[in-house]
């Protein structure tokens, strides 16, 4: 019998996935090409906003009718099983904190395949740190699903760390619900981790994952030390969500706009060339113009490198879902305008980096090419066809919103 494992959502979840793979491959099951090559599909769930959770059921659906065998797992399994049940009455639902027993759930279902098989490492590993976060932000499902922070041992960490260098990875993602929580709960913190990891001679890439504001004012002058490795991305995902302070007080996100904004500005004057992404819910229960105008004021002053805009989408079970909501209209109007900004911005940001030269990683093939990364993690498109996992000079002729156009040199 062979396996496909099928992951949505966050970086987290697909390196849930690769390790539901590995536990899979442990049995003797060999690895599909695609779902529909596949005896068995593990279904990892997103269910962050009300459109992934409806492309999950349907999916379930599709998968269904093929006469697959079906596991789900992922948030969904743990939020929403009965919704899963109705739809696959007796199939296996199994959550995030259960994946230390997936192994033996699917030996006692399915029985093994045989010897254990290996897995090719690729050029990329994603390594999870953590499971849950200490935040309670009242829009958020995913805390359900995650629950409270549970910190990876972290000699376990830097062995896997290692094995993925030794193995070829070139590219290590370093993630969690909030990487800058690791460690509160074992009296560690995410920069010591990562110094440990850094102790792997190798030329390799190292990309922390999204860390909310609050956390990161705990462990920046730490972070900002061990980013003066060159093997470290000069990168940092940090979610505002907000330019208004009410309705930050709302989400209950535990800082104010001000902060994050000086946080942004330490990060800059140390790391000049430091990219920054961040996330904007538009559209929040009791969002008022004037809240909408503060947050459009942000990403002007902001200039962001990277701009992830989310319409509002009331999750069951939150205290959100229980606020007056906002017309769908004031969403699509107010979700409109700041995209609009969001692309004059990030192009805008873009274009001066049009005739510079990086050191870049090839780490995908994109529509149009290689896309490469530079060690600020920005993406560039160069046509040409370089083998993942290498390091190579390019210098940036173009630009788009989202993305660079270069040449190898």
């Amino acid at each position: 019998m062979r396996y496909y494992v099928e992951s949505y959502g966050c970086t987290m979840n697909f390196g849930e996935g690769r390790k539901l793979s590995r536990d899979m491959a442990s049995l003797g099951y060999s690895e599909a090409s695609s779902a529909e090559d596949a005896d068995i599909v593990i279904l990892n769930t997103c269910t962050v906003v009300e459109t992934t959770e409806k492309k999950m059921l349907s999916r379930i659906s599709e998968l269904k009718k093929m006469g697959k065998e079906i596991i789900v797992t992922g948030c969904m399994a743990k939020v929403q099983p009965k919704r899963i049940e109705i739809r696959l009455p007796g199939s296996a639902i199994v959550p995030p904190s259960d994946y230390h027993m997936f192994a033996r759930i699917v030996a006692d279902r399915f029985g093994t395949a045989g010897p254990p098989l290996p897995i090719m490492q690729g050029s990329d590993a994603i390594l999870p740190i953590a499971q849950g976060c200490l935040g309670n932000c009242t829009y958020c499902i995913t805390k359900f699903a995650r629950g409270r922070l549970q910190s990876y041992d972290a000699a376990e960490l830097r062995s896997e760390f290692d094995r993925f260098v030794d193995s070829g990875a070139k590219e290590i993602l370093v993630t969690a619900q909030d990487t800058a929580c690791y460690g509160v709960d074992t009296h560690t913190d995410l920069p010591e981790l990562l110094r440990s990891m850094l102790l792997k001679e190798g030329d390799y890439r190292v990309r922390i994952g999204m860390m909310n504001p609050n956390h990161l004012k705990r462990i920046l002058d730490g972070l900002v030390d061990v980013m003066d490795d060159g093997r470290m991305y000069r990168f940092l995902h940090i979610p505002v969500q907000s330019g208004s302070d009410d309705v930050l007080k709302r989400m209950n996100r535990g800082y104010k706009a001000s902060d994050f904004m000086e946080l942004v500005d330490r990060l800059r004057s140390t790391i000049p060339e430091i990219s920054i992404a961040t996330d904007i819910i538009t559209g929040f229960p009791g969002e008022t113009d004037r809240d909408h105008e503060l947050t459009m004021d942000l990403v002007r002053e902001l200039r962001a490198d990277t701009l992830n805009i989310t319409r509002f989408s009331s999750r069951p079970g939150t205290e959100a879902a229980r606020m007056e909501q906002l017309h769908g209209r004031v969403l699509k109007e107010r979700s409109t305008e700041l995209t609009e900004l969001k692309n004059q911005v990030e192009y805008d940001v873009n274009k001066r980096l049009v005739g510079q030269r990086f050191r870049a990683l090839a780490t995908e093939v994109g529509k149009e090419g290689t896309i490469v990364r530079t060690e600020y993690y920005r993406p560039v498109v160069i046509r040409d066809e370089v083998p993942l996992g290498t390091f190579l000079e390019v210098e940036v002729t173009d630009c788009r919103s989202t993305y660079l156009l270069g040449t190898k040199l």
